[in-house]
């Protein structure tokens, strides 16, 4: 099996055009990224709080949708949780169409512009719509996740092996880059928002909305320079469904990839050990403006100037892992960032509230280790992945991603819910971590990508 990246019309011999593919790649980091940061680390979280407290009104100040009792502090997470659920059912059919096709970038077009739509319509959160709020956050959150799945499918096949920390690398550095531009005109808006005449809500839906547009400007960029591949030709008389039929292909592939996973065990090791890691990384990104701002007591301009300081240090620090994984290898370096990860959520509860310098070291602590740990983890897993089979695999992928993200702010609300504690909320997440560590240890990765068929880079 050679190294070669192929194309349209076969192998891309020349690095400029491929560097033109990839560039492209990079720019729907760029694009994505503004949701990620502005929306789910920073306003929408605490905004949906807001409102959700004062829908609840009652004697008891508690919600209760579709008869539910809810906390309102507890309607964010649960929201999150849900979503990914829905991410978990939607990924598997959308990846094997995409992968029977041979057509990802139709249906990463239809998925990012439902998403980016869905944040745009965040605009008209306001007074007591936290239904309306959950359900553009639904939305919003599993096209981000089915988007980010296809973009990922990506990687594989316009990078060689040996290029692809690179590659992965610039990809998050791409977003980080783009989620403190934004987060800087978000910071001016709402910071002199009276100056603007407008009202603090205004001002946060405007932030919203603003993420959404972005989403949807820049994500022209990749869609016009990626580039579908086409797939072998049907052998026996076989055909690509159309239509309805399409469905019920995708969940025989479904079972089809499950079933072929089941020949790589060490690939779905190393799903299992991502699986459970990633999932206290996502909770930690997702929860942490909530943290800062209910149990700390920070104004939200102090946050707002943290998690800038994340997006800047995190371009640097996915940039510096990717130098470090070139030296140690990837697996030894998220293994560090791991450690790192745990000793920063022992700090979180340990900060003393009303302390914005402290916040702001924990903040520099997480912006290095951020990047570097999602982006070390895709190319590790795309060394991984058997060749033909990039989008069913990367499905697999995110629905690591996504597939146990839904327990961590699941456990983050109810232990908030039973506790009445964020303090106790973000210390319960330091077992993802731990216990992904083990699994990660344990799993020998470059036998991993010998036995995907895949050519073994000097480090990994």
């Amino acid at each position: 099996m050679t190294a070669e990246t192929t194309g349209p019309e076969g192998p891309i011999t020349d690095p400029a055009e491929r560097g033109r593919e990839q560039r492209g790649w990079y720019f729907y980091d760029f694009a994505c990224s503004v949701y990620s940061t502005s929306v789910v680390t920073v306003f929408l979280g605490p905004y949906l709080n807001s409102v959700a407290e004062t829908a609840a009104g009652g004697e008891d100040g508690t919600l209760y949708p579709l008869g539910i009792p809810v906390a309102p502090g507890s309607l964010f997470p649960y929201t999150v949780s849900f979503s990914l659920v829905v991410a978990i059912i939607a990924m598997p059919l959308v990846s094997a169409a995409a992968d029977r096709w041979g057509r990802k970038k139709p249906l990463l077009a239809a998925a990012a512009y439902l998403g980016a739509g869905a944040t745009t319509g965040m605009f008209f959160l306001e007074g007591t719509r936290y239904l309306l709020g959950a359900f553009l956050l639904v939305v919003a959150n599993a096209s981000f996740a089915v988007a980010m799945m296809l973009y990922n499918a990506y990687l594989p096949q316009i990078a060689d092996p040996d290029e692809r920390d690179r590659v992965s690398s610039r990809g998050w550095a791409f977003g980080y880059t783009s989620g403190a531009l934004v987060l800087v005109l978000n910071l001016v808006l709402y910071s002199g928002h009276a100056s603007f005449g407008l009202e603090e809500g205004e001002a946060v839906r405007i932030c919203l909305a603003s993420a959404g547009l972005w989403w949807g400007a820049f994500a022209v960029i990749p869609l016009r320079r990626l580039r579908d591949r086409r797939l072998p030709a049907p052998t026996g008389g076989a055909h690509r469904p159309a239509g309805g039929g399409a469905v019920g292909a995708g969940w025989r592939q479904l079972r089809s990839t499950i079933k072929d996973m089941r020949r790589h065990p060490l690939t779905l090791a190393f799903l299992l050990a991502y699986l459970v890691y990633n999932d206290g990384v996502q909770t930690v990104i997702s929860q942490a403006a909530i943290f800062g701002e209910k149990e700390l007591g920070l104004e939200k301009t102090t946050l707002i100037t943290a998690v800038l300081l994340v997006q800047v240090l995190a371009v640097a620090g996915a940039l510096l892992m990717a130098r470090f994984a070139r030296t140690y290898g990837a697996k030894r370096t998220i293994l560090g960032a791991l450690v790192v990860w745990t000793v920063i959520l022992l700090a979180g509860y340990l900060l003393p509230a009303g302390a914005p310098v402290f916040f702001f070291c924990l903040a520099a602590a997480i912006g290095l280790v951020m990047g570097g740990t999602q982006a070390l983890s895709r190319s590790l897993f795309s060394h991984l992945v058997p060749e033909g089979k990039e989008a069913e695999y990367f499905s697999a992928y995110e629905l690591s991603d996504r597939g146990l993200s839904w327990l961590g702010p699941l456990m983050f609300g109810l232990v908030y819910q039973l506790t009445d504690s964020y303090r106790a909320a973000i210390i319960s997440l330091v077992i993802f971590f731990v216990a992904g560590f083990a699994l990660l240890a344990r799993v020998p990765v470059r036998e991993a990508v010998r036995k995907a068929g895949n050519v073994v880079p000097e480090r990994i």
